[in-house]
């Protein structure tokens, strides 16, 4: 199981477009590979239907290869749907992959398990799938129930909780906290891993 994060980064409504739309196509793109694509964690964007940032669960053989098409700067060329006039028709969003948390980290993570609430269909309240898992030594906790099983949850938890845990040495660490500036901030405009074109957002290399 892979993280993945989709940020528009402080783009404008067109990134945030971008963002939702670079979503569609991977998801697409994973139902191809028989890879699972789940949200995470999603933060709303200005207009209906985007996105600020997603992040993303891959589950699967092909996961880390689709990780890796996506990884590093997104361009997306096309007119503003939203401003007609406006100059500009290149979009930027950066796709980053989350570290992969150390082997021993489970070990330092108490997980309880509990039954799945909210919208699910037949299989929520079902069987108890749903884990909190918290790291002992710093209280970080998170609550996971997006998988049908206990085990994936739980593998998707020690995911999230080493997410967070890097979170918080980025922000101890001055070069690390640099790095996700720039990110978030400064999405690189010069070399982008895949570049797409219109409406349609489809590949402008007809790939």
């Amino acid at each position: 199981m892979i993280l993945l994060q989709l940020s528009s980064a402080q783009g404008p409504d067109e990134c945030c477009l971008a963002v939702a739309k670079a979503l569609a196509r991977l998801s697409r793109e994973a139902q191809a590979r028989s890879v699972d694509v789940d949200i995470v964690e999603s933060e709303s964007g200005g207009k209906t239907g985007t996105y600020r940032s997603v992040l993303l669960s891959l589950d699967g053989d092909g996961a880390a290869e689709l990780a890796a098409s996506w990884e590093g700067s997104i361009q997306w060329t096309c007119p503003s749907p939203y401003r007609p006039s406006h100059p500009r028709k290149n979009w930027f969003i950066g796709v980053l992959r989350c570290e992969a948390p150390a082997p021993s980290l489970a070990a330092d993570i108490r997980f309880e398990t509990t039954r799945s609430s909210g919208p699910g269909g037949q299989h929520v309240n079902k069987t108890e799938s749903a884990v909190r898992a918290t790291h002992v030594a710093t209280g970080i906790s998170v609550k996971v129930q997006t998988e049908r099983s206990q085990h994936a949850n739980k593998r998707l938890a020690v995911l999230l909780i080493a997410h967070r845990l890097a979170s918080h040495e980025q922000a101890r660490d001055a070069a690390q906290r640099a790095r996700r500036r720039q990110f978030h901030h400064e999405v690189e405009r010069g070399s982008p891993r895949r570049v797409f074109k219109g409406a349609a957002f489809e590949p402008a290399d007809g790939a």
